[in-house]
């Protein structure tokens, strides 16, 4: 066995998702250890897509899925409410309804709790969610079902975010991951969830704005989170034909002025590009800017223009001219882009004559040249 292991600090979105679902499929795979199974500590700066990650992950398992903001919560909330005993002899408690049970109708068998902002929570709070994470049960009245996996997630306190020390018996039963941006993955997931290609294209390009807390951060910051809501927001404004003007002060409010204008004047490059579904269809000659940033909108606007056209097939001819034209790393680049969004829509007919066409051999060795 190699022992030869690169040691980093902390580890990126996918990889954090891979321990999750291994967590998960064991616990699953053996479910009368769950209470064996420790629970998952995710840990990383504001805006990062802790909690993204894990919501997608349970849409992609269907199961079920529970979001407790701890910071917005008392101790009655996760402990259950106190009510005198009809025999006077005591108090049971009525728990909350949102709790998963076992064969309640309409719940699922499988999901996944997520006690989010912990590091926020008063610690009173912290305290009342103890039984319920430690031990996987509320007293004597409820136990959380062994499909059900348990998770956490905050911020540091050297992100200048709200942050209360976590207490260390607390801490000593999780297994904690740190996360930490990472462009790739990021990317990855954004192409996949098809975000707007001219967001993906600039932090290809840019890739340390994905992630920058160096500005004033009571204002908008570049973060995963809020690259995402910057394409949301263009999807949005390009469809209602908002004034551009307006469009680069919502830029701006979302990742800062730094970014923003870096990002703004990206797009106005990108707009000199030439007319790529034009190219994709055979009706100019292929021109391949030489500006390194026009290259990756050209990219991205090629994997956006087939995804979106109704008869993508009849891009192919012209998608394969542009790729063996293009240098072996920027038609890997699209290759890979591409394949993970025809798969990532379901689009398995356009995957298999992507791969059939007569050229993808030709490409394919073109590509296997630059990566030896």
């Amino acid at each position: 066995m190699s022992t030869d292991i690169k040691v980093t600090t902390g580890t990126n979105v996918k990889n954090a998702r891979s321990i999750l679902e291994h967590q998960i499929e064991m616990m699953w795979q053996w479910p009368e250890r769950a209470n064996e199974v420790p629970p998952l500590m995710f840990w990383g700066a504001p805006g990062i897509g802790k909690s993204t990650f894990i919501r997608d992950l349970c849409e992609d398992y269907g199961i079920g899925f529970i979001d407790v903001r701890l910071a917005q919560r008392e101790p009655v909330d996760i402990r259950g409410l106190p009510v005198p005993r009809d025999d006077k002899q005591g108090i049971d408690w009525i728990i909350s309804s949102e709790w998963p049970r076992e064969g309640q109708e309409g719940v699922p068998e499988k999901g996944i709790i997520l006690f989010d902002e912990i590091t926020a929570a008063d610690p009173t709070i912290q305290v009342a969610a103890y039984e319920f994470i430690l031990d996987r049960r509320l007293g004597q009245l409820y136990e959380v079902p062994k499909g059900w996996y348990i998770v956490a997630a905050g911020n540091r306190t050297s992100d200048s975010a709200v942050s209360r020390t976590m207490s260390s018996a607390l801490a000593n039963r999780f297994c904690h991951i740190e996360i930490r941006a990472d462009s790739k993955s990021w990317i990855d997931w954004a192409v996949s969830k098809g975000l707007d290609h001219r967001v993906t294209a600039f932090i290809r390009f840019a890739p340390h704005l994905l992630f920058n807390m160096d500005g004033n951060r009571e204002r908008g910051w570049p973060s995963p989170r809020t690259w995402e809501r910057v394409a949301i927001e263009m999807e949005m404004a390009e469809a209602r034909k908002l004034e551009p003007v307006l469009v680069h002060s919502i830029i701006e409010g979302l990742v800062g002025p730094g970014a923003g204008i870096e990002f703004i004047g990206f797009l106005q490059w990108s707009e000199q590009i030439p007319d790529v579904g034009e190219m994709l269809r055979r009706n100019i000659s292929i021109e391949i800017p030489e500006r390194s940033d026009q290259k990756y909108a050209m990219a991205s606007a090629i994997v956006h223009h087939i995804r979106q056209d109704e008869k993508p097939e009849e891009l192919l001819d012209g998608l394969f001219e542009i790729l063996l034209e293009l240098s072996s790393d920027w038609a890997q680049l699209i290759h890979h882009d591409l394949t993970l969004a025809l798969d990532a829509d379901n689009l398995d007919d356009m995957l298999t004559a992507f791969f059939e066409h007569p050229s993808h051999a030709e490409l394919e060795n073109k590509i296997l040249l630059f990566e030896v």
